[in-house]
């Protein structure tokens, strides 16, 4: 598939939800987007500043829980887009009901994340708050959509009933670069429930997973538990770390961070892995 696509080469049925996604920017008339940079956001941010203009704007929150690599990209691409761009700071780690990592984390994360946007839509006189759910997202536990709807906010992707898959082939028609971008999560999702969420744990995973992209993987996770760190990546790049020794250099960087042991999920590289904690309680007893 080359980098732009013809409109004519495009589904009809995905044409027709890109109508309905720039539609539904139209009949707000203004909107403050929650930004991250990531496939969906980006994809939501182009298409409410192709639509509403200067009464678009884009706000990035940075925190400990987000790798700086994520916010300098995010930056890039907003200038990119040529919209305004607004960079507020967060302490999600001072909120204990968030540190103590219970399943409920999302919720209270995004509970005060949105409640601040919505008061800086105010003060800018845009009438919506937006965010970049889509249509998959119904089926992962995600708390923090619980959140968003008691506050209001709208997310129009998945009003648009945009997929994944779709959005990725629409950010690749309008030359994207975030097109084919590998789907992260806060650094916070990598503690398994119920385990603290430090800043030293955080830093660590960050670093560990700094090292897997240096050696050259892309979709990865790094999952904390306690001393041992599990690597996650695809299942067809399991096969890459017993090539040119990289499992004994990966062992020793992540050694040099403060793990103690290094393993490797056979089961591959999972959105939401730590969830099925969640769903085993009754059968493990935790």
């Amino acid at each position: 598939m080359s980098k732009t696509l013809n409109i004519e080469d495009l589904d009809r049925a995905v044409l027709r939800k890109l109508e309905t996604l720039q539609s539904i920017f139209s009949d707000m008339g203004s909107a403050l987007i929650a930004y991250s940079g990531g496939v969906d956001s980006t994809l939501l941010t182009k298409v409410a500043k192709d639509v509403l203009k200067s009464k678009a704007v884009a706000v990035t929150s940075e925190s400990e829980t987000y790798p700086l690599r994520e916010s300098r990209q995010a930056k890039e691409l907003a200038r990119q887009l040529g919209i305004r761009h607004i960079i507020i700071n967060t302490r999600e780690l001072d909120n204990e009901e968030f540190s103590k990592n219970s399943p409920q984390r999302c919720y209270f994360c995004k509970k005060e994340l949105f409640s601040r946007l919505l008061d800086l839509a105010k003060q800018h006189s845009l009438d919506y708050v937006v965010e970049g759910s889509n249509h998959d997202d119904r089926s992962d536990y995600r708390p923090g959509l619980k959140a968003i709807e008691e506050l209001g906010i709208r997310s129009p992707l998945k009003e648009a009933e945009l997929t994944k898959k779709e959005i990725r082939i629409l950010s690749k028609m309008f030359g994207l670069s975030s097109w084919n971008k590998p789907s992260f999560a806060c650094l916070s999702s990598r503690f398994p429930y119920g385990t603290k969420i430090t800043k030293d744990g955080l830093i660590k995973v960050d670093r560990a997973e700094g090292v897997l992209l240096k050696f050259g993987f892309s979709q990865l996770r790094v999952r904390i538990h306690g001393p041992i760190a599990r690597i996650e990546v695809p299942k067809e790049d399991i096969s890459l770390f017993f090539k040119a020794g990289l499992s004994d250099r990966v062992v020793e960087e992540f050694k040099k961070i403060g793990f103690f042991y290094v393993t490797l999920d056979l089961a591959g590289y999972e959105t939401g892995s730590m969830n099925k904690l969640l769903k085993s309680e009754d059968k493990f007893g935790y």
